[in-house]
């Protein structure tokens, strides 16, 4: 599972990850800091990945993960077309710059066209 902790107890990060995944695969970007963008990476990578198998014990793992049935549908329709000839790599971050009230590295991640 995920590398940093990002200053939250484990049930409170798994969550915001899980909402981050569902969020970023339902609208195919989201700006958030850079550290929760690269977890966040990870989950969506492994998601597609998923995707692509099309089994039904790899359409209920997405299910478990995935918060809303319509992105995972989305997931296993849309996306897999989209990436079967692509090994990986789904994803891109770009930096964005601090953020103005703290200067937390802000990034925008989205899907590959």
């Amino acid at each position: 599972m995920p590398d940093r902790k990002l200053g939250r107890p484990a049930a409170h990060r798994n969550a915001m990850l899980r909402a981050l995944v569902t969020y970023l695969l339902e609208n195919g970007s989201v700006e958030t800091t850079l550290a929760r963008a690269k977890e966040v990476r990870s989950m969506a990578e492994k998601m597609i990945t998923l995707g692509k198998k099309n089994t039904l014990a790899s359409r209920r793992a997405a299910l478990a993960y995935i918060t809303k049935e319509d992105v995972v549908s989305k997931v296993f329709g849309d996306l897999a077309t989209k990436y079967e000839s692509r090994n990986g790599g789904y994803t891109q971050i770009f930096k964005m710059g601090p953020r103005r009230g703290d200067a937390a590295e802000m990034a925008l991640i989205k899907l590959v066209d």
